[in-house]
């Protein structure tokens, strides 16, 4: 071999080992919450502001990132996300399909506050285009606190990101060396860092120190698969949660309607029941053009149709075993693609 042969012989071969050890690029998307909070340094009061520190901040408290990794950071938002709203909604969305799209990112990790934080996923669960991983990451104690959980937890999320069996699992949530499904997950305990739980199903993996696990996989339709395209939208239609409980009355139902909602979420109580005069209540809105959908306020299990409740005469849809929070977000994306209710409701059942 004559040495121009040789020296393009080595080139290639340190060429392909270095693309065989790149590392993975991840984005991490910061919108605040309690992993981002502060106490201005005090380690034992529950009394933080949330969303205090930056993408930046966050990075550098967990250097052991960027040894598996090209970290990227972005700051989307600085709130606490309670303050989530449809416009932050749709910048990540868009965002993130950009981003994967491109191929700028392998995976995308997204810091966020409890709260909110699977309404959050499972609206990027319907939206997002790529089966690329995307994670949701927060904490439950504040950056400042004694024993905080964020850095641990946003270590296991790039772990996440970056393992290639969460390819195509649709969005996941990591939390307290748990992985959860977007559709599953919510929140259980109003202070606990063990919070995050999927009622119906279970968690779908873990992950401990890093290393990830998977047991199961999610099968209702979601990412590339799901139905919906926000690429044009730019505003969303208003939909409302009424929840039931003993002695109820109409009152929200017909302030809802008259502020000019396009659905409501019915968190009926039991199997999705509303009393007498709401179910009444909420089939004048239906006939007003508003699209009901039954659920239920107990948390778990399948609000199923035609039970107690003639859905059929009212013209009410159900919302399968979704929590009342994820049939408000899917019934929101439904009304801004469709106005055909057997095609919500065929949405129910198959996203």
């Amino acid at each position: 071999m004559n040495f121009g042969k040789k020296a393009l012989f080595m080139s290639a071969l340190v060429l392909g080992a270095t693309m065989a050890f790149a590392k993975p690029t991840i984005y991490i998307l910061a919108t605040g919450g309690t992993i981002a909070g502060s106490t201005g340094g005090e380690a034992l009061t529950s009394n933080y502001t949330a969303g205090a520190k930056t993408v930046d901040e966050l990075i550098r408290a967990v250097p052991q990132i960027n040894e598996i990794a090209t970290i990227k950071g972005e700051q989307i938002s600085k709130i606490g996300s309670q303050d989530m709203n449809n416009a932050v909604w749709l910048k990540l969305a868009k965002r993130i399909n950009e981003l994967l799209s491109s191929g700028k990112a392998d995976g995308i990790v997204i810091t966020h506050g409890t709260d909110t934080m699977e309404e959050t996923a499972y609206f990027l669960n319907l939206t997002v285009k790529s089966e690329k991983p995307v994670v949701l990451v927060g904490a439950m104690r504040n950056s400042d606190s004694m024993s905080a959980d964020g850095p641990m937890n946003l270590f296991n999320a790039v772990n996440v990101a970056i393992n290639k069996e969460s390819t195509g699992k649709g969005v996941l949530v990591a939390m307290n060396e748990e992985i959860h499904a977007a559709r599953e997950v919510t929140k259980t305990v109003t202070t606990s860092v063990d919070t995050f739980k999927s009622p119906n199903t279970g968690k779908i993996g873990t992950v401990f120190y890093g290393n990830v696990k998977y047991y199961m996989n999610p099968i209702r339709k979601h990412t590339s698969a799901a139905a919906f395209d926000v690429s044009k939208i730019e505003s969303l239609p208003r939909v409302d949660i009424i929840y039931g409980h003993a002695n109820e009355t109409a009152d929200l139902i017909e302030a809802a309607v008259a502020k000019g909602a396009k659905g409501i979420v019915n968190a009926g109580m039991g199997n999705g029941n509303p009393s007498a005069k709401n179910t009444e209540a909420l089939g004048e809105a239906v006939k007003k053009g508003v699209v009901v959908v039954r659920d239920s306020r107990v948390g778990s299990g399948e609000t199923t149709m035609n039970g107690e409740v003639d859905d059929k005469k009212y013209g009410f849809l159900t919302s399968d075993n979704l929590n009342v929070q994820k049939a408000r977000v899917l019934l929101m994306l439904a009304l801004a693609t469709t106005s055909d209710k057997a095609k919500i409701q065929e949405y129910y059942l198959t996203h």
